[in-house]
């Protein structure tokens, strides 16, 4: 899944859907990572995330030579769990890089194709599907509306429905809904795109999602912590993820809102809840992966550096469309890649949120310096000062990924 309540860079899924349907600890745990040191600029800049409100955040750096790493968490979320940088993140909308990546190493060995039509994978279950190919599932220029526009799944993603949904089901509840385009016609970014696929890939190969990342990148890359869970139960070295209780969530949300729309779990601290066993099973070819900072960093070199793709497909995966079409040069999105253009350099990677996480991980276009920013929270970066510490963070994470200083802010009189 991939959330975006805040910026106009940030802007996916939940407050469409919504809109449309209703200081503390700091520790270096990778053997490998150069501890942060307490007064280092980043960590300073993590500390005021968490000052500005946000219950907690992992960050990784690598700028070729030397990972960093920091954790850092508000002081009442330590009761649940002690956070490190090593521990598991629900990765959100990262997991359409994976998933695209399944599916162009297939179109690799001629068992699929970009020009092939959803009809010839999915006969009878998505509307208009002799007109819809497999590129433009992944680019998300189908037209297809998102499942989470409907209020049955988002009650599903907020916890105040317990019920397991099938990605049957979450693909019929995108096709219920109608076109938004015709196909190829324009981009707009749609989780039902990615379920579409996962069901492709599985009727491709016969395997299971889960059985394909582990067995074509998460086996031979040695992700040991990254996999795609099939049952609702945490894993205890999971992060946990936290949202803004529901009389703290209401002003946050888009206007027009249904009244009383909030997520479940157990209040914690001043006006949080914990979300860490929300309902999980709207997310799967979406956003299901649980990865840790690490193990994407990892996944994001080799992608970008070769080793998963052949050139020719990379370079596909690497053709993007506008996602503003008023800005043509740019953020683009790729084949379940994005490229983001920040102040200190273009990156390419992706982004994602599951209720109670948000993260950004994105590398150079040569896969030699990774930086991941994982938040354990979506909504409560809508408050105008976590939005600010949080974009601070994102940018001068990525400035130390291309060892540079991070760009001055242009005087008033300049802008």
């Amino acid at each position: 899944m991939t959330v975006h309540p805040t910026t106009p860079r940030r802007h996916r899924i939940l407050a469409l859907a919504l809109t449309a349907a209703l200081g503390v600890t700091l520790s270096a745990c990778a053997a490998t990572a150069a501890p942060a040191h307490p007064r280092s600029p980043l960590a300073e800049l993590a500390r005021q995330a968490v000052d500005a409100g946000v219950p907690g955040v992992i960050v990784r750096v690598d700028d070729g030579h030397h990972p960093l790493t920091i954790a850092d968490q508000a002081p009442w979320s330590m009761a649940d769990h002690r956070l490190t940088a090593g521990d598991g993140f629900r990765m959100g909308s990262n997991t359409k890089t994976m998933v695209a990546t399944l599916v162009l190493q297939l179109v690799a060995e001629h068992r699929l194709a970009l020009t092939d039509p959803v009809e010839r994978w999915l006969p009878g279950l998505v509307p208009n599907g002799s007109a819809i190919t497999v590129r433009m599932l992944l680019d998300h220029t189908s037209g297809l509306a998102n499942y989470l526009y409907t209020p049955a799944v988002l009650a599903a993603f907020t916890g105040q429905d317990a019920h397991r949904w099938t990605p049957d089901e979450l693909l019929a509840a995108g096709t219920a809904q109608p076109a938004l385009f015709a196909p190829g016609a324009r981009f707009s970014y749609s989780n039902t795109n990615y379920i579409a696929l996962g069901l492709i890939l599985q009727k491709a190969t016969g395997q299971s999602l889960g059985d394909l990342i582990q067995q074509r990148i998460a086996g031979p890359l040695h992700l040991h912590d990254t996999h795609l869970p099939t049952t609702g139960t945490a894993d205890p070295h999971l992060a946990h993820g936290y949202e803004p209780d529901a009389a703290h969530l209401a002003p946050l949300l888009p206007q027009g809102t249904p009244p009383g729309t909030s997520f479940a779990g157990p209040h914690r601290g001043p006006a949080d809840v914990d979300t860490t066993v929300v309902n999980q099973s709207t997310l799967w070819a979406a956003g299901g992966i649980v990865s840790t900072a690490e193990d994407w960093a990892r996944f994001d070199s080799a992608l970008l550096s070769g080793k998963l793709l052949p050139a020719a497909q990379l370079a596909e995966m690497r053709t993007t469309v506008p996602e503003d079409p008023d800005t043509p040069n740019g953020d683009g999105y790729g084949l379940g890649l994005r490229k983001v253009v920040l102040p200190c350099g273009t990156v390419w990677g992706h982004d994602g949120q599951a209720a109670g996480y948000s993260s950004e991980t994105y590398t150079d276009g040569s896969g030699t310096r990774t930086v991941a920013v994982l938040t354990a929270t979506v909504f409560d970066l809508a408050r105008p000062q976590a939005a600010a510490a949080h974009r601070a963070l994102v940018d001068a994470a990525v400035c130390a990924m291309f060892d540079r200083p991070l760009p001055a802010a242009p005087s008033p009189s300049a802008r």
